[in-house]
């Protein structure tokens, strides 16, 4: 990729001498289900994340009007909604195995919870003196509680940079693509993007 950068209109803009940069050259698959490059879909990616949620976003791809001419041309938008979507796929994927991992563990987690409650309350005071009946109780409490650790940490926190990043990615897969071709050797002027 020769430049990158955002207009003021909310687009995200890159400018390329041949489409192919766009697209992992190791890819076996036909254009429209190649993966992108990594530094252009981290770019595109972390441009839309600075974009207005409520916008609809907008890719503008500036290259040489020969390049613009081709086949790959008229199939990059449908190249780039194929890999959004795909992506948004997988972390839909993500979201859904992260619940079933924090159900599980929750149920565990319970479980052990009530072992340790029951136990503190039944067996600390049967077989300990005072003392060391009190720490055998708080050290089981703490046990049942640490073992909630997990599924409490997945249900409030780990779930919502998965849902934001899927959420990202499907808007990234609807995405208005325009080609902006440009005479060769006149490659448009545009700005870098702020440091």
């Amino acid at each position: 990729m020769a430049d990158v950068s955002r207009d003021s209109q909310d687009a995200i803009e890159l400018r390329v001498d041949r489409i192919a940069q766009l697209f992992h050259s190791l890819d076996p698959y036909p254009f429209r289900e190649r993966d992108l490059d990594k530094d252009a879909e981290d770019y595109i990616v972390g441009w839309a994340r600075e974009l207005d949620r409520e916008q609809p976003i907008t890719i503008v791809v500036h290259m040489p009007d020969a390049e613009a001419q081709s086949k790959a041309a008229a199939e990059l938008p449908e190249a780039f909604a194929n890999f959004f979507a795909y992506r948004a796929d997988s972390a839909d994927r993500e979201l859904k195995e992260l619940f079933r991992v924090g159900r599980r563990s929750l149920a565990m987690g319970m479980a052990i919870l009530a072992a340790c409650l029951l136990s503190a309350h039944f067996v600390a005071k049967r077989f300990f003196d005072d003392p060391i009946r009190r720490l055998v109780e708080e050290s089981l409490i703490i046990l049942g509680w640490v073992a909630n650790w997990r599924p409490i940490e997945i249900f409030i926190y780990d779930w919502l940079p998965i849902l934001r990043r899927r959420n990202l990615y499907s808007r990234l897969a609807v995405a208005a693509v325009e080609i902006r071709p440009y005479p060769a050797g006149q490659a448009p002027k545009i700005a870098a993007p702020p440091t």
